[in-house]
């Protein structure tokens, strides 16, 4: 393949850039996954910091696309205002329009992002808010200067959400209010020595998910948070509904100590605003000098064709495809990380990325027009209830769909890793397309980094969870 890459902003980079209007950055922000889990698995990171500054990643992408000699390929500063079916060629293909031209190509990807369009909620009296930060979207912040010896109410149980408030609290604001609609769990990004995303995303995870009752998967992962990281209520916050499926969870190192300490105060959802004043649910009002909303991103593609978002049936939630990938009346257009997801992205799209280009290679038979249509069915029978999909369920959907989820029997000094370690990058290239001969040697390493999964025996509780499985599987 030739690919051409059309990017608005004047460098590449995206969400990373930390330019207005396009990122979310903040100069201040690090990753909350770990740094095996936020890489390729053609390229390392330079340096043993476990969470990145956001710069870390962005430079990693600068190497990364010298790498793959891609910059040749990136037209920036291009702004892409539609892409329609091309109608006229010879082949089927489409057509993308951009400063008054328009260039056909035989296949499009569609990789615009998830996260760009945030969404503020409708709360009445909000345009009166008099405070001098105004209101805005997390999206919008760029550090926590302008609130210093400010009142700050921040909306939202997310991670920014809960990342902000706790910068805020840090560095000298007044007054810091978190206000939420219901409790999630926290989890620390690092616990006991390992990042978290090594405990909760892994292969494991997604065989009980396929295997167990929800009520089991619901208590097994309820259970490693709260080791982690306790329960909200210890640390002064209200308690969280006691399924963590229903609560959710959020990573965040420093949110619940900062509650604990009395230098983040949780309120219920605000109803209403007048003035500098804040109406919540439980009647108490509080005056504020500034409001930052992280509450959420909805789907924006404003320059789909009137015909391909009626076949997606696109909305600011959901978008129809197989996997989130291919639609069966659509041949020749693709989407990439257009999933809302717990857990970081970059193993995913990595996979995702890879079925793409293997199925459009040739390299692997594409599903036919009726399994897609079969996985469309299936997605909107879900539609309308919480489509938040956790990283190592979206990585090994992908996996499979590439070839390239390696078999536990192929790779008995791994077992252990493979089941219960960390979903690195490095595993997806043990066997199937594109597989490296030293990946069985990275993956051993990037699976023992932190000193919890090594090519021993199964502790008690993996062994406990892993014989649930098992007999789940022979049950059936």
């Amino acid at each position: 393949f030739e690919p051409t890459i059309f990017e608005q902003g004047s460098a590449l980079g995206g969400q990373w850039t930390g330019v207005s209007g396009i990122s979310g950055v903040w100069p201040a922000m690090h990753t909350n996954t770990s740094r095996v889990l936020t890489a390729f698995s053609d390229l390392h990171h330079s340096g043993d910091q476990t969470f990145l500054p956001n710069r870390d990643v962005l430079n990693y992408l600068h190497r990364y696309a010298t790498m793959f000699d891609l910059i040749s390929r990136i037209r920036l500063g291009t702004t892409v205002t539609r892409l329609r079916r091309d109608e006229d060629g010879v082949e089927p293909g489409w057509v993308v329009e951009h400063d008054g031209i328009a260039e056909s190509f035989a296949k499009v990807v569609v990789a615009s992002g998830r996260f760009r369009a945030p969404v503020i909620p409708a709360v009445p009296g909000l345009d009166t808010f008099a405070g001098s930060e105004g209101a805005i979207s997390t999206f919008s912040y760029r550090g926590p200067e302008r609130y210093r010896g400010r009142r700050v109410l921040v909306a939202g149980c997310a991670v920014s959400a809960l990342e902000i408030a706790s910068e805020l609290a840090e560095s000298g604001a007044a007054h810091v209010a978190v206000t939420q609609r219901r409790q999630r769990y926290v989890l620390p990004k690092f616990a006991a020595g390992v990042p978290s995303d090594h405990r909760i995303f892994t292969r494991y995870g997604v065989m009980a998910h396929e295997t167990l009752p929800q009520a089991e998967v619901d208590r097994q992962l309820k259970e490693i948070v709260v080791e982690a990281g306790g329960s909200p209520e210890q640390y002064g916050a209200p308690p969280p509904d006691p399924s963590l499926f229903t609560a959710g969870v959020t990573l965040s190192q420093q949110y619940l100590p900062l509650v604990a300490e009395g230098r983040i105060v949780v309120k219920p959802w605000l109803t209403s605003v007048s003035g500098l004043d804040v109406t919540f649910d439980d009647g108490d009002t509080e005056a504020f000098d500034g409001i930052l909303f992280g509450t959420g991103f909805e789907m924006h593609l404003p320059f789909l064709s009137d015909e391909i978002t009626t076949t997606i049936d696109l909305d600011a939630v959901h978008l129809d495809a197989d996997r989130h990938t291919f639609h069966p009346g659509l041949p020749g257009l693709a989407f990439v990380g257009m999933w809302d997801q717990s857990g970081g992205y970059f193993v995913p799209l990595e996979l995702q990325a890879r079925w793409i280009a293997y199925t459009w290679g040739g390299v692997i038979p594409s599903s036919s027009p009726a399994e897609q249509r079969s996985a469309i069915d299936a997605y909107r029978t879900r539609r309308g209830l919480s489509q938040k999909t956790r990283m190592n369920l979206a990585a090994l959907t992908f996996a499979r769909a590439a070839g390239c989820e390696p078999q536990l029997s192929n790779w008995p000094g791994l077992h252990r890793a493979l089941l219960f370690g960390p979903l690195a990058p490095s595993c997806f290239r043990l066997e199937g397309p594109d597989a490296l001969a030293d990946a069985a040697a990275t993956f051993r390493s990037e699976a023992a980094a932190f000193g919890a999964i090594t090519s021993g025996e199964l502790s008690p509780r993996e062994d406990a969870y892993w014989n649930l499985v098992q007999g789940r599987q022979a049950a059936s």
